[in-house]
């Protein structure tokens, strides 16, 4: 008998421990079941493939302070034109800090890199989890409105229900309660990183809401909303940052697409207002100044843009080179040249040069002389300056009308879009290790144009520094030193204290390889 009252006991004892075990175990379950439902993001370990709510917009990442020295050490001058082109394929999170120089704009910085860091990967896209009876359901994944990958430009696509008000500037997408909510602010310029510039750019508000204000007027063309601030105002900046953006973006559209653009200043729009006009048959909208709500189907914020004065067919998706962009400048202005023909095809005709002179930094001071040495060669000779006031249309038919183009590095050289096909560029390079920004800004842009280019770097007797400095100074013994000390230093002694007496009968040579270039 007590054998069996133990075996009863024992039995009453496993029992309870069982029932103890299925107690906790279930308690267990039902409070995970909990947390998976209602509070995904709370979940130390990825599950469901959830990902945490955000709701701070990515900020538009700082030029690093490291940007100068970057930048210099590409410019030493070993190698410069293929290290360009190894950053411009490889590098990450770079920032290069340049300046091209005009009027008034004496600084700029650009960006090399294809990836962003990890912090802004997690703030790519701001979504809030909505209600549905009572329960938080789990969203479809979707594409986020703004895309923060690339280096030089952010870029947000709408479509659907999309509402443009400049009070406060916003473009809103007008959504059902079921779909996510997003909120970005983005400056649409293509000087990503770049706080001088970005100070010039007003800072639009791209989101997703239930509710927007009553439309005005409905649009059936797309809109692009872009800024014209920044450093636009030096020849080289409106064209690179952008001429070369806004035929990119809106060349596909066929003329059928509305720019809604900020920072429009009278005269300089009058200046391109035939571009404008080329890629639209709609007049432009002042964003800034339009109190209407315009509606659309669809809105693209900031333009398509590569680096520096050069396109890469393989990075864009339309596949356009800079051969296709210079034959858009010509169509826009109705030039009469195409390409370049053989001198032989043409006996009466003398071989055109033009020379961009300077008047205030790195202009020739022997013009005359240069023009003698190339009329004895054989050249018609005509010296042209580019101003901010200078009417675009009839400097784009001089510079098409010549066979040769030369100038001293600077904005003024921009305008070598407007040369015929396989005519000939020559940039002077001014002394001081500067052949990597030349090839940088001009050379791989005018190699894509398929122009014949042509760098020459003056010799120390070819500086005005001889004037200033003595021989046995650094800036003749060791240039490259002033580039580790920053790009002010380097811009202040080798950009605006020097200009150049060309040496005529070494540069004799230079321009009569142009003419042999014309009789092949």
């Amino acid at each position: 008998m007590a054998n069996k009252f133990k075996l009863v006991r024992n039995s009453n004892r496993e029992s309870q421990r069982f029932r103890i075990v299925v107690f906790v175990i279930g308690c267990f379950l039902v409070s995970m079941t909990f947390i998976v439902v209602s509070q995904p993001q709370s979940i130390p370990f990825p599950i469901l493939g959830s990902k945490p709510s955000v709701h701070v917009a990515p900020s538009t990442p700082k030029a690093e302070d490291t940007g100068h020295s970057q930048r210099l050490g590409e410019i030493s001058g070993q190698d410069n034109a293929t290290e360009h082109s190894k950053q411009e394929m490889e590098s990450n999170n770079e920032i290069q800090e340049k300046i091209i120089e005009g009027d008034d704009l004496r600084a700029h910085q650009d960006e090399v890199g294809g990836e962003i860091n990890s912090a802004q990967k997690e703030t790519l896209r701001t979504t809030d989890k909505l209600g549905v009876g009572g329960q938080n359901m789990m969203n479809s994944e979707k594409k986020p409105l703004c895309d923060f990958s690339h280096y030089r430009v952010d870029r947000c696509e709408l479509e659907g229900d999309i509402r443009i008000h400049r009070n406060p500037s916003s473009v809103i997408s007008v959504e059902s309660t079921e779909r996510s909510s997003e909120s970005y602010r983005i400056r649409p310029y293509p000087r990503k990183g770049d706080k001088i510039a970005l100070s010039r750019v007003t800072e639009v508000m791209v989101k997703s809401s239930k509710d927007g204000p009553q439309c005005s007027i409905n649009h059936n063309v797309p809109a692009l909303v872009f800024s014209v601030g920044g450093y636009t105002g030096n020849l080289f900046h409106d064209f690179t940052d952008v001429m070369i953006p806004i035929f990119l973006t809106a060349s596909e559209f066929n003329g059928e697409v509305q720019f809604v653009i900020t920072e429009t200043r009278p005269w300089w729009m009058k200046k391109y207002l035939t571009v404008f006009q080329k890629l639209s048959r709609y007049e432009i909208i002042d964003f800034d100044n339009d109190d209407r709500v315009h509606c659309f189907k669809h809105v693209a914020v900031g333009l398509r843009a590569q680096m520096e004065f050069t396109i890469d067919p393989a990075q864009d998706p339309n596949g356009y080179t800079m051969v296709d962009f210079a034959r858009f400048m010509r169509s826009v202005y109705s030039l009469e040249r195409d390409a370049v023909t053989r001198i032989e095809e043409h006996p009466h005709r003398k071989p055109r040069l033009t020379i961009i002179s300077r008047q205030r930094t790195r202009k020739f001071t022997n013009v005359p002389e240069i023009v003698r040495m190339a009329q004895d060669l054989g050249y018609e000779v005509v010296v042209e300056e580019a101003g901010v006031s200078t009417n675009v249309a009839q400097f784009a038919r001089n510079i098409n009308s010549c066979d040769v183009l030369m100038g001293v590095h600077g904005a003024g050289l921009t305008n070598l879009v407007f040369l015929p096909m396989n005519a000939t560029i020559i940039q002077i390079v001014p002394w001081g290790g500067l052949e990597g920004i030349a090839m940088f800004d001009f050379g791989h842009g005018a190699k894509a144009m398929k122009l014949n280019y042509v760098q020459y770097s003056i010799s120390v007797e070819e500086s005005t520094l001889t004037e200033i400095y003595p021989r046995n100074h650094p800036v003749f013994k060791n240039p490259t030193s002033f580039h580790k000390q920053g790009w002010v230093l380097l811009r202040g002694t080798f950009m605006d204290k020097q200009n150049v007496k060309l040496d005529v009968n070494r540069f004799r040579d230079v321009l009569w390889k142009a003419l042999e270039h014309m009789m092949q």
